[in-house]
């Protein structure tokens, strides 16, 4: 039996939609203890992690095998010296050994750092200096290993090192220690309000910045698998992100463990649709989250038939109208999108039980209580748009979000001001109780008095078929405060002409209100992206402009 109810009280209306969701947990929660090891007791045999990779291995992990693993590690880290409140950094790609090492830093009561492989030595210099890291547990692939010895020679830090799979010079062997340690590990005390989990931001609008999460936090995440993706009792959740990501921990551990899903985790690095949608049937994925990307390619190439799939969801960037609708026609699933932040874990979605609306982040968890303001705090009406906010409750604590920002108490405070938590994105409720992203708080474009969000222009650019990616922005205009530029990359085959640059605009202005009119198009090459979520920094492009 899932061993979720055991932490929380919820109840349903009539048609059986969560309406009251309420977590409960005691002051010294582990998911490490409490979770995977109860699990390991109850139902031994009870599969948690299903894992392959490009080159046909496979490996199926019992919950007695994570707890077996995990003790093994997080006594091998113990002995050198791993110890509560150590800083551990985590670039472990997609391999299985990061969930070992993920539930054996919680038993300690690290905290865990998960970073991707694809940073730069200047990327993992910064994020070694800011967070101070005890340790590095890392693949040998990719460069990372010399990658960080180039980092470190420029930190004051000196963390100890490990490397899984092979052994690598300057690292410590971490599968072969591993064989050696102790399978049995004696419970050291945490306490729920520690912190467990660090994340760096994209960094968007500046350096990146230190998320942590506290041991509350897997907690949060059961609305996500249950309601959101729908992850179920001995059913096979798939979520694609990398580990480096937080959307890892959003679909690849704590809510579909505390469901009691085992997660399927395919290794691979260079995405092949086809390949994707073979393991969803190889194993029998029953629950698939995957952000729009991926949903775009594999329409692009055809879906294939994936009988034993029940649902689909998806989150990270607005999904284009015509991939939702394609999508549905070739599989007869429902795409159900989902909203939330690094800072938090979903805020909105199209739950279970309800009718998934195209377009739609769907309703507010029960889980949170949600208001859309303007710049003054004040509460916008309905139809407008407005800042989204969280109100805590009466006592302070919510669960979910975020307890702060590493050494920079001052950003933690600002963000909540006024008594809330500001999300920094923008969106509106329908008559029907359904919210709209509008994009960032930021990013709204004022022009001609009007505000537009610049997503829904982007969904209208996609369709012209010169155009492979996209982004709006506003750029200072004389009359009208702000116009509409459209900054784009080009598919093969188109070059840039002006010819071009009218046809898309009469293209995309036709089925657009006119003051959301493209006024500028500028072609390019590539954007400016986050290295760890791959979204486009808005703020370098309008700089540029």
């Amino acid at each position: 039996m899932s061993i979720y109810k055991k932490y929380c009280r919820e109840s349903f209306d009539k048609d059986g939609k969560l309406i009251n969701f309420e977590i409960e947990y005691p002051k010294d929660f582990n998911f490490g203890y409490d979770v995977v090891d109860v699990y390991a007791e109850t139902e031994p045999n009870k599969k948690a992690l299903v894992w392959c990779n490009t080159k046909n291995e496979e490996h199926i992990f019992t919950f007695a095998d994570i707890k077996k693993y995990s003790n093994r590690i997080a006594n091998t880290l113990a002995d050198a010296g791993v110890t509560k409140g150590s800083r551990v950094l985590v670039i472990l790609k997609r391999h299985y050994e990061y969930w070992f090492v993920a539930v054996a830093l919680h038993k300690l009561g690290a905290v865990m750092i998960p970073a991707t492989h694809m940073l730069t030595v200047k990327d993992l210099e910064y994020r070694i200096n800011v967070s101070h890291a005890d340790a590095i547990i890392c693949t040998p692939q990719d460069d990372v290993p010399s990658n960080i010895k180039a980092a470190l020679e420029s930190t004051e830090t000196v963390p100890m090192l490990w490397c899984v799979q092979e052994s690598v010079e300057g690292f410590c062997n971490l599968t072969e220690e591993m064989k050696l340690a102790n399978e049995e590990l004696e419970r050291i005390p945490t306490l729920a309000t520690d912190h467990m989990l660090m994340y760096f931001t994209s960094g968007t609008t500046g350096n990146p910045k230190g998320v942590i999460h506290d041991f509350t936090y897997p907690l949060a995440h059961i609305v996500t698998a249950k309601y959101w993706q729908q992850a179920e009792e001995d059913g096979l959740h798939f979520t694609v992100a990398e580990t480096g990501w937080a959307k890892a921990s959003w679909g690849k551990i704590y809510g579909q463990w505390l469901v009691g899903s085992a997660v399927m985790v395919y290794d691979f690095d260079n995405f092949e649709p086809k390949q994707l949608t073979n393991i969803i049937n190889r194993y029998g994925v029953t629950s698939f989250c995957a952000p729009p990307t991926v949903y775009r390619y594999l329409v692009r190439k055809g879906v294939p038939k994936m009988p034993k799939l029940r649902h689909a969801s998806t989150a990270g960037e607005k999904l284009a109208p015509d991939v939702f609708q394609t999508f549905t026609e070739q599989t007869g699933l429902v795409l159900c999108e989902g909203y939330g932040q690094t800072e938090t874990t979903l805020l909105m979605g199209n739950m279970k039980n309800y009718t998934p609306v195209e377009g739609s982040m769907g309703i507010v968890s029960p889980m949170y209580h949600i208001e859309l303001q303007d710049k003054k705090g004040n509460a916008v009406p309905q139809g407008e748009i407005g800042e989204v906010v969280i109100v805590p409750p009466e006592n302070g604590k919510q669960i979910g979000v975020f307890c702060g920002y590493l050494d920079n108490e001052k950003q933690y405070e600002h963000v909540w001001r006024g008594g809330v938590y500001h999300t920094g994105d923008a969106a509106w409720q329908d008559e029907n109780g359904l919210y709209w992203f509008h994009g960032r708080f930021d990013d709204i474009i004022k022009t001609g008095g009007f505000r537009v969000g610049p997503y829904e222009i982007e969904n209208v650019l996609m369709e012209h078929p010169a155009v492979t990616e996209c982004s709006v922005i506003g750029v200072p205009d004389a009359l009208r405060g702000q116009a509409i530029k459209a900054v784009v990359i080009l598919q093969n085959g188109f070059v840039p002409t002006k010819e071009l640059e009218k046809d898309i605009k009469d293209f995309c202005n036709a089925k657009l209100a006119e003051y959301k009119w493209i006024r500028i198009v500028e072609f390019v090459t590539e954007m400016p992206k986050t290295i760890i979520s791959g979204k486009i920094k808005k703020t370098e492009l309008r700089k540029r402009a």
